[in-house]
C-alpha cells in the first residue's frame, strides 16, 4: 500500500502502526519520527511559518476571509506518487490543506480511486479513535487495537499518579500569543487528567481568543505557553514581548515562577500518539512532586529562566 499523509499527527499515527515503509509522501510540516525526513513533500504553505504570532495571525485571517486555503497541494508530486490511501483532516481550517481541495485533487490527478481518511478529533477519545480508524483503513486493525490499548494504559498511569495530589492548581494553556488564545479541544481533558484545574474552555470546544483581562481574571497558578506549530525556539523568541505586557505581573503563575513554554509543535497540539507524551509533560509541570520524572527531555523551558527543562 502507498500512503500519503497531509498532516503531522497522521504521519505519527502511520509510523506508530509500523507503516513507515508504506509512507510515500508527507506534508511540509511532518518532522517526526526522524526516519520520515526526506520523503517527498506534498504540501506547501501560502504564509511564512517563521513569522511572529501577530503576522501569522493576520495572514491567516486574510486568507480565510477571502475563502482561500492556508496551504496548497503540490499537484505534480501527488500525481507522481499515486497513493492508495490519503490521510488528511477536517478539524481545523488552518492546520492542513482543506478537505475539499484534497478530494478535488484526487479526482483529477489519480489514475485509480484512493481511500481518503479525514481526521477531525475534538476530544481525547477522538484522538485515540482516529488511531484505530487509520489502522482499519490501512488493513492493520489488530495493530491499531494494540497501540490504542498501550496509549490508554499510559494515560491511566498518569491519572493514577496524580490521584495522590493534595491540590489541583488552576492552569491556563495558551495556544497562541498574539492575539492570546486559550487552548480548547482535547487540552482541557489533558489538564484535568494531569492533575490540574482548567476552567478557561470546555472540553471539545474550539480554542477561543481572550483578552489580557480575561487571563488575569482566570488567575492561573500554572501557565503553559504552547503556540500551535511553534517549536520551542520560536516561542522563546516571542517571550520578551509577552513578559513585557503591563498585566504580566498580575498573573499568579508569573509571580510564583510557574510559567512554562513548551514545544507546541511536538506536544499538545498534535492529536496523535504523542498526545500521551503531552499528558506526561503536563503532569510533570502541574504536579512536579509526583510526575516530574516522566517529562519528555528538552520539551519545555521555565519562562523566567529560559533554560532547558
Amino acid at each position: 500500500m502507498r500512503i500519503v499523509s497531509l498532516l503531522p499527527s497522521a504521519t505519527e499515527i502511520i509510523c506508530a502502526l509500523g507503516l513507515t515503509d508504506s509512507l510515500v509522501g508527507v506534508s511540509h510540516e511532518c518532522d517526526y519520527p526522524p526516519e520520515i525526513v526526506g520523503r517527498p513533500i506534498v504540501t506547501e504553505p501560502k504564509i511564512n511559518p517563521a513569522a511572529d504570532s501577530a503576522d501569522i495571525d493576520a495572514a491567516v485571517r486574510r486568507l480565510v476571509r477571502d475563502g482561500a486555503s492556508v496551504y496548497r497541494i503540490k499537484t505534480d508530486v501527488l500525481k507522481r506518487l499515486q497513493p492508495d490511501l490519503i490521510v488528511t483532516q477536517e478539524h481545523c481550517e488552518v492546520c492542513a490543506v482543506s478537505y475539499d481541495e484534497v478530494v478535488a485533487a484526487t479526482r483529477e490527478l489519480l489514475e485509480r480511486p484512493a481511500t481518503i481518511v479525514s481526521l477531525k478529533p475534538t476530544r481525547l477519545d477522538d484522538v485515540l479513535a482516529d488511531v484505530q480508524r487509520v489502522a482499519d483503513a490501512a488493513g492493520v486493525s489488530s495493530t491499531g487495537t494494540a497501540l490504542t490499548a498501550r496509549l490508554r494504559e499510559r494515560l491511566d498511569n498518569v491519572r493514577t499518579r496524580v490521584a495522590r495530589a493534595h491540590s489541583r492548581p488552576r492552569v491556563a494553556c495558551i495556544e497562541w500569543l498574539d492575539p492570546l488564545m486559550a487552548a480548547g479541544n482535547w487540552v482541557p481533558e489533558l489538564v484535568t487528567l494531569s492533575g490540574g484545574s482548567y476552567d478557561m474552555v470546555a472540553p471539545g470546544v474550539p480554542s477561543p481568543t481572550l483578552s489580557w483581562d480575561d487571563l488575569v481574571a482566570a488567575a492561573p497558578d500554572v501557565m503553559i505557553l504552547m503556540p500551535c506549530g511553534f517549536k520551542l525556539e520560536q516561542t522563546q523568541r516571542e517571550l520578551r514581548r509577552v513578559m513585557q505586557h503591563p498585566q504580566w505581573r498580575q498573573l499568579p503563575a508569573a509571580r510564583n515562577r510557574r510559567v512554562y513554554a513548551v514545544d507546541g509543535n511536538a506536544y499538545l497540539n498534535r492529536p496523535g500518539p504523542r498526545i500521551v507524551d503531552s499528558a506526561e509533560l503536563l503532569a510533570g509541570l502541574i504536579q512536579p512532586g509526583l510526575c516530574a520524572a516522566n517529562i519528555p527531555p528538552n520539551s519545555y523551558v521555565r519562562v523566567d529562566e529560559q533554560s532547558n527543562g
